[in-house]
């Protein structure tokens, strides 16, 4: 697990509000986030991707539609650093796709 992957993906906003989303240990159907997030499939899904190459997400494939996770087991320092970039005020402008 690269920190510098890590913050990458949670740089951008649509990624950060994302992982606030599945954060809870819920899994979210991909076509939820697009909906709360304003964002196209394909840019959801590169989106999720990033978070899924950081290691902060898994994903289940649920018939056409893939649902998304927070990661099992993620190290301590990773849960802190995450909690404390949710901690943040969340991004009230969405960026359509």
């Amino acid at each position: 697990m690269n920190s510098n992957t890590i913050l990458s993906a949670i740089a951008e906003p649509v990624r950060l509000e994302a992982l606030r989303m599945v954060w809870d240990g819920r899994e979210h159907c991909v076509c939820e986030l697009m909906r709360d997030l304003g964002a196209s499939q394909s840019r959801m899904s590169r989106h999720m991707a990033a978070l899924k190459t950081a290691g902060l997400v898994v994903d289940r494939r649920d018939a056409q539609w893939v649902r998304y996770r927070r990661a099992p087991n993620l190290p301590q320092a990773v849960v802190a650093l995450i909690d404390a970039a949710l901690a943040l005020p969340a991004n009230r402008e969405r960026h359509a796709a």
